[in-house]
């Protein structure tokens, strides 16, 4: 597999009055093209903040984030602005979709950002949504809306999907009907997935789990045989 993201030393401490907070001790990892990697940890463990500085909405203290090739973590506000809107698609706990535009114009909003968009059509048929696409987000379950939401994440065609804490706002059910949305667009599409929990349970599905405790990578654990979000034991 071809090697797209190098995240090399990475430091980010927070000022809060004379206290310094540690949120990253120096983590490193290699990412690879259509990998699904959990990283998984307790809240307080840096996960979000290391999430935070892959998409380039965070910047880091130390240390260097590479994508293709490319210091992200040295670039100008603009070419941080560019990597996010053309390589990284951000699918959050809630789902932040604009209320006054129907699921199918949310996903086409993401999409003219794009050279190279994926049709808003086929992802609402993706999704199990394509009789549903002339809603608005208030008549559609949270559910309905956080798949509405992935599928904006992939209609701009990045090669990084970015989740953090998706099912986190979910019944288990509802849940588990995201997941297997996130693990068909993995596989469909190629998308690398990087997904960001406290849930143990999420390990099973990923092709790595990265746990993550007290700013540092306690461990990274690989399965050779991941399961389906419908075979794991919740």
């Amino acid at each position: 597999m071809n090697k797209i993201l190098e995240i090399r030393d990475l430091v980010k401490e927070y000022i809060m009055g004379e206290v310094t907070v540690h949120a990253l001790r120096g983590v490193s990892l290699d990412v690879y093209e259509g990998e699904f990697i959990v990283i998984l940890g307790p809240s307080g463990s840096g996960k979000s903040t290391l999430l935070n500085i892959v998409g380039g909405i965070d910047t880091p203290t130390g240390g260097d984030v590479i994508f293709n090739g490319k210091n992200v973590s040295g670039a100008s506000e603009r070419e941080l602005t560019l990597y996010r809107r053309s390589a990284v698609g951000f699918v959050f706990q809630f789902y932040n979709l604009i209320p006054n535009l129907t699921a199918r114009e949310n996903i086409a909003l993401a999409s003219e950002m794009s050279a190279d968009p994926i049709s808003p059509d086929a992802l609402l048929d993706d999704i199990g949504l394509s009789d549903r696409g002339h809603h608005f987000p208030s008549q559609l379950s949270g559910g309905q809306q956080q798949r509405v939401a992935i599928a904006r994440a992939v209609g701009k065609n990045p090669v990084l999907l970015l989740c953090d804490e998706p099912t986190g706002a979910l019944d288990l059910h509802t849940g588990i009907q995201v997941l297997r949305v996130l693990k068909d667009f993995n596989r469909l599409y190629k998308k690398t997935v990087m997904i960001i929990t406290h849930n143990a349970g999420f390990g099973m599905i990923g092709d790595r789990v990265v746990n993550v405790r007290d700013g540092l990578i306690d461990s990274i654990q690989v399965n050779e045989a991941p399961l389906e979000p419908e075979e794991v034991t919740w």
